[in-house]
């Protein structure tokens, strides 16, 4: 990856409806060279996709939960991880180091649904051992925005 694609990472980030246009003046090349770094960071999943960044209250989820999952010692994880990729509520689920081996983000209407997910959905997954629920107060900071290091001038 050079200069001119982490110049355009930059700008997708930060602005995910950029045109070409605008997008070409910020590596410097033509609009139709501009196209095709694009195509190519796409190709090669450096870019995974184009997304609109939806404010959770406004489409009914406020309620941010964390979620800490352990599994029963000898379990097949695959089984667990295919569950948790088809709950639409989990947001993210991360393998994590401590006593809990997963780390799941969620979004819910009410508290009401966020227990009813928890006891009716996650621990009915064989092999969930434990569930710890975090309920978040407050969002001080939330991005999906990469520290990608724009070039430097003379790159």
């Amino acid at each position: 990856m050079d200069a001119i694609d982490r110049n355009i990472l930059v700008a997708v980030q930060e602005d995910g409806a950029a045109g070409l246009a605008d997008l070409a003046k910020v590596s410097g090349l033509s609009v139709s060279a501009t196209a095709e770094r694009v195509k190519r960071l796409e190709e090669r999943g450096v870019i995974r996709g184009w997304r609109a960044d939806l404010d959770p209250a406004s489409v009914g989820c406020p309620l941010l939960v964390f979620l800490r999952v352990s599994l029963r010692p000898g379990r097949d994880e695959g089984g667990f991880r295919k569950a948790v990729k088809r709950m639409p509520q989990v947001l993210e689920c991360h393998a994590v180091t401590g006593a809990a081996g997963y780390l799941l983000k969620a979004r819910f209407g009410t508290l009401a649904e966020a227990e009813a997910f928890v006891t009716g959905e996650l621990r009915t997954i064989p092999g969930v051992d434990a569930t710890e629920v975090l309920v978040g107060l407050a969002t001080v900071k939330e991005t999906s925005i990469l520290p990608v290091a724009p070039a430097a001038p003379e790159e």
